[in-house]
């Protein structure tokens, strides 16, 4: 495998260690072309519920491929709102308000074991309400997290985001299995050619 196919294997990857950010990274670079991992609907859903980020009540019947294109929407947006901040421009807030509105929710109380729990419901009718805990998780990430541990892998070659949680705050790659081995072993190469036409 060639230095420039970055990514390879089954995803999208849940590596960011933020959903905001992993929902921006289901579009990436894959064997070196730039891949969408949403084709369909179904896609999207799956997605929303590996990353418990589903809507809580069943959806209504809507039409084919708008939840597909609501994603691909908010994923832009949420991309171009996390690209701005980092580089110290202004972020259009009011954008991302339109897909809070959306995001319709009520508390429940359910009693599990006879203890009482109240949990927060989400509405899921319609295409942008079902992404409405993706907008919250975006807006939580611009306003509360520590943008400085808001990062771009280093690989030149990859596109992926992550939120660096490590202690000493020096994360530079995805992940080391897709790029940070890969950078490694680029080195090496370099060094080994380096040495010999030194030779």
């Amino acid at each position: 495998m060639s230095d420039t196919q970055v990514h390879s294997g089954q995803g999208p990857w849940f590596l960011a260690d933020h959903p905001a950010l992993d929902f921006i990274n289901t579009e990436a670079i894959v064997e070196g072309a730039p891949h969408d991992f949403w084709q369909t609907d179904r896609d999207v859903d799956a997605w929303l519920t590996q990353a418990g980020l589903a809507s809580d009540e069943p959806a209504s019947d809507g039409a084919e491929g708008a939840l597909l294109q609501a994603a691909r929407q908010l994923r832009q947006l949420i991309r171009d709102s996390v690209q701005q901040q980092k580089a110290g421009k202004r972020v259009d807030w009011q954008a991302l308000n339109g897909w809070l509105n959306q995001a319709t929710s009520h508390l429940q109380l359910t009693e599990e074991q006879g203890v009482w729990q109240i949990r927060r419901i989400y509405a899921g009718q319609n295409a942008e309400q079902r992404l409405g805990k993706v907008a919250e998780q975006a807006a939580l990430l611009l306003t509360q997290e520590d943008f400085s541990r808001v990062r771009a892998c280093e690989h030149p070659a990859c596109t992926l985001w992550f939120y660096d949680r490590t202690k000493a705050h020096r994360r530079r790659w995805c992940s080391m299995a897709l790029c940070g081995n890969r950078a490694k072993v680029a080195r090496f190469r370099q060094l080994n050619a380096v040495t010999r036409s030194g030779d």
